[in-house]
């Protein structure tokens, strides 16, 4: 089925979305505490995805101690910049929705966990600034995801009506900040898959944003007839 409403605006979250961070940075994270001992599972790492850098920490530091964990950390975010001087990789589709919404006049903004500067510098190197009339970081607001904060003024930015706005997300974290926020969230999972209570939320799950860009198209059209 289209959607209920021609979206006034699309926020975008960033990491996992439309960049392939959150793979980059579990790799360096893995590799990091490997390189001191430490063959984490990758259910820590995934725990940790779409969540504030707080939540990660406290996650860590709970299964190896404040000290080893400062240096996995630090460790992992110097692989880290590494890959965000030449720029994370896209994911997939995110071009061509991007240049879809644009040649419509569609506002567009990122709420992202991510904090500032770091957030713009990722958007800068992968060629993505551009695209966006507002970039809003967990560094703008008090409270990170699953607060509805960074979305809520990504809204106010754009001057649009958080009940006119559309949500892209690919974590049930973010997905839970766009509900409180009274958005219409479309979750495209990367590197953790909806379980049951996610799916109970009642939102639209879509493969991809390639899958994303088709529905939106269609629903559009359904819109104007």
């Amino acid at each position: 089925m289209p959607m209920p409403f021609r979206p006034a605006a699309v926020l975008f979250d960033m990491d996992g979305l439309m960049l392939d961070s959150e793979r980059a940075f579990t790799d360096c994270l893995a590799q990091a505490a490997r390189a001191r001992g430490f063959n984490l599972p990758m259910s820590l790492w995934l725990a940790m995805v779409g969540g504030s850098d707080a939540h990660s920490r406290a996650l860590l530091e709970a299964q190896i101690g404040q000290t080893a964990s400062d240096a996995v950390q630090e460790d992992a975010r110097a692989r880290y910049d590494v890959l965000v001087e030449v720029g994370i990789n896209h994911r997939p589709g995110v071009l061509p929705l991007l240049e879809w919404l644009d040649a419509r006049g569609i506002p567009r903004a990122v709420a992202t966990s991510t904090r500032n500067p770091l957030a713009l510098h990722k958007l800068r190197a992968a060629g993505l600034l551009p695209y966006f009339d507002a970039v809003c970081t967990s560094s703008d607001v008090a409270h990170p995801k699953p607060a509805p904060d960074v979305y809520l003024l990504a809204a106010q930015r754009l001057g649009v009506a958080p009940a006119q706005c559309l949500v892209l997300e690919d974590s049930p974290v973010g997905v839970r900040a766009a509900l409180a926020a009274g958005m219409t969230p479309i979750q495209i999972p990367d590197l953790i898959a909806p379980d049951a209570a996610t799916r109970a939320l009642g939102h639209r799950i879509l493969a991809s944003l390639g899958e994303t860009q088709r529905f939106l198209e269609a629903s559009f059209t359904a819109s104007a007839s």
